[in-house]
């Protein structure tokens, strides 16, 4: 590939990891919105969460096998014509405050995007050489958190001005106005919604006349004695790489959408609670420049994924020992920690996997359901217990087994492969067959 080519592929995608997180990040506003303009308690509009990060849980393996027929490139384009698909289904049910149906496009949204993740993620780590994906992926985190600085601001100004306005009339009104009040409200999604179907759409189309190259996993993402593996099994750095990327995304939300619900656990003013996720976001964006200048120039990917999981204990463990603007500081600063986590996970997980380089995608992006499984046991036991102690016994486990994998985990497929080198021939011939014969 000429440097000219591999730069508008880096370029593509990069647009595409900042659809990722503009429509990521849009979640936390819709939960604001979906509580008016449904007349919803809280408990019901976090199903927003839950549906949204579902998705990614049970159409990943599919995704996988669309993959496997379309071949990356189609199969990025099917993605952004299911995305738009679901932008168009969730503008119209909420419109006419059909909560289930509006859930249902919503899911309809992740579908697209579990098909994208599955596709994009490998395929930018392996557009290049694997030991340099953290630092290729780093530019597409830089991507993916300005969309989601960007998304709460676009639809706070084209939905929700003056929200607290409103809400205040809807009490005092009559059922009559206050209906007529509601709908008008939940219609302003329609026109953004119907205009980001269309973008979709559009950018579906420009895939496929794009300069992207077809990349082939099988042949880029080669191990040694890959091909002689039968089955996805054999590959536990992938297995560990999966839980790995649940604990890891439980902890970024954790530390993205979390912090306000932790900061109010100090009585801070809402106004300024809800300006914290942004601070978590923009160290996110710093550490995504630190990474991007030293992996792998000074450090390795491996290496730097140890420092950050240590920097997470230790700031989880300082927001323990703080209280008041401090403690929300170091959970802010978590996401510095947090952001080449990613970039640096997803690759050592997927090397060497060959032909099942797409089902192993999958197979990660299904570990996305951490970031709904996490969050909730935060929420439900910060009901009966202190919610500091909550959150130190949350976080460190989940930043030390992130340690774990950086340092050990992600070399289990290394050592497998190395004792089936050194096993003798008519041994790894037997090995091979009873490997047939278990598949």
């Amino acid at each position: 590939m000429t440097a000219a080519r591999h730069t508008s592929s880096i370029a593509i995608i990069g647009v595409l990891f900042f659809i990722f997180g503009f429509v990521t990040w849009l979640n936390g506003p819709l939960i604001t919105f979906a509580q008016l303009a449904f007349d919803l308690d809280e408990v019901n509009a976090f199903l927003i969460l839950t549906v949204f990060f579902l998705s990614y849980f049970f159409l990943a393996i599919p995704s996988s096998w669309i993959l496997r027929f379309t071949g990356m490139k189609k199969g990025i384009a099917c993605g952004l014509l299911v995305m738009a698909v679901g932008a168009a289904l969730f503008g119209e049910f909420t419109t006419q405050r059909w909560y289930p149906g509006a859930l249902g496009g919503l899911f309809v949204i992740g579908a697209g995007l579990a098909l994208l993740q599955t596709a994009v993620n490998p395929y930018i780590s392996i557009l290049g050489p694997i030991e340099s994906a953290a630092q290729r992926i780093a530019v597409m985190g830089i991507c993916n958190k300005v969309a989601g600085i960007l998304a709460p601001l676009a639809i706070g100004a084209l939905v929700m001005q003056d929200i607290g306005g409103l809400s205040a009339k809807v009490e005092a009104a009559d059922p009559v106005v206050r209906e007529q009040l509601l709908n008008d409200f939940a219609a302003k999604i329609h026109a953004p919604y119907l205009a980001m179907a269309g973008l979709l759409a559009l950018l579906a189309v420009g895939v496929l006349f794009s300069p992207l190259p077809e990349i082939r996993a099988a042949e880029a993402n080669a191990g040694d004695g890959g091909d002689a593996r039968r089955s996805i099994r054999q590959f536990p750095q992938l297995w560990l790489g999966a839980l790995c990327i649940f604990t890891y995304v439980g902890v970024e939300v954790m530390a993205g959408d979390a912090i306000g619900t932790y900061g109010r656990g100090f009585d801070l003013p809402l106004d300024e609670t809800k300006f914290f996720t942004s601070f978590t976001l923009g160290a996110m964006l710093i550490g995504y420049l630190v990474g991007l200048a030293v992996i792998p120039r000074f450090v390795s990917q491996e290496r730097y994924l140890q420092w950050s999981a240590v920097l997470g204990v230790l700031l989880a463990t300082g927001a323990f020992l703080t209280t008041g603007y401090i403690s929300v500081a170091m959970v802010a600063a978590l996401g510095f920690a947090n952001a080449m986590m990613w970039p640096a996970i997803f690759p050592l997980a997927i090397k060497g996997l060959g032909r099942f380089t797409e089902l192993g995608s999958a197979i990660m992006v299904m570990g996305i359901v951490g970031g709904a499984v996490i969050p909730r046991l935060f929420a439900s036991l910060k009901q009966h217990y202190d919610f500091q102690w909550v959150f130190l016994l949350l976080m460190v486990p989940c930043y030390l087994y992130i340690l774990y994998f950086a340092t050990r985990g992600h070399r289990a497929g290394m050592r497998s492969q190395h004792r089936s080198r050194m096993m003798p021939a008519h041994l790894a011939d037997s090995h091979l067959a009873d490997s047939r014969l278990a598949d």
